[in-house]
């Protein structure tokens, strides 16, 4: 049965023509209605099937805005980069002991980075890491030395833009509590990411079909993009 706060909302989004995004927001923020602070999301679908082959997207993009969350880091180095780590301000920093407690199921934590000279080490246990979504990967910035840019980073609100097999895309560009100015300097960085990954793939026609947004508990509206890409 549905609460009477979502019976408030409105309903048949689908027919109600696109919008820009600084016309959107207003509506979203009013269908907030919760008492906790509802994430603002993304919602995209992309033309992910080409003849010449799927289009698989897998990128990172450091939200200007920050996201509003708070992430837990985890770093696997060698003895000598732990002070360096725990400077950066992971919270959690280990070696091999580490790996193994993870390899037993202690994965609590949202990120992991790990140093180049480890990875040899941590790909052992790539069957319990990679399900969670965990696993490093040197071209998403978490296999590095520089482990205090790889922290501060995934601190400060970078997130990972990854579609799925049937070319959906969801992620969060902020919460309610976020000025409108905010949310679409976040929106702007994802868009420009996006328009840089269809330059970097051989994709026919657009490659961003519909696209949508909604809040954690809200309805969705159709979004209109500054331009088709």
């Amino acid at each position: 049965m549905s609460s009477k706060r979502y019976n408030n909302l409105e309903k048949e989004t689908k027919v109600i023509s696109s919008e820009p995004i600084d016309k959107l927001l207003p509506i979203i923020k009013k269908n907030c209605t919760t008492k906790f602070d509802e994430s603002i999301d993304l919602n995209l679908q992309i033309n992910n099937k080409q003849k010449k082959g799927e289009v698989s997207l897998r990128t990172i993009v450091n939200m200007p805005s920050g996201t509003g969350k708070k992430i837990k880091v985890a770093v696997v180095c060698e003895d000598t980069k732990t002070n360096e780590a725990k400077e950066s301000g992971a919270d959690i920093v280990g070696g091999v002991e580490f790996i193994e407690k993870m390899n037993d199921g202690n994965l609590n934590f949202e990120k992991l980075i790990c140093t180049p000279g480890m990875m040899v080490k941590l790909s052992k246990i790539g069957k319990v890491l990679g399900p969670k979504g965990l696993m490093p990967n040197p071209k998403l910035g978490s296999v590095t030395n520089d482990l205090k840019k790889a922290v501060t980073d995934t601190k400060s609100g970078q997130v990972e833009v990854k579609n799925d097999k049937d070319g959906n895309i969801g992620l969060s560009i902020g919460k309610k509590s976020f000025t409108d100015d905010k949310l679409m300097k976040n929106f702007q960085a994802v868009f420009e990411i996006l328009e840089r990954e269809k330059g970097n793939n051989t994709v026919k026609g657009d490659l961003i079909k519909n696209a949508y947004l909604t809040s954690t508990m809200g309805v969705s509206y159709k979004l209109k993009l500054p331009k088709s890409i």
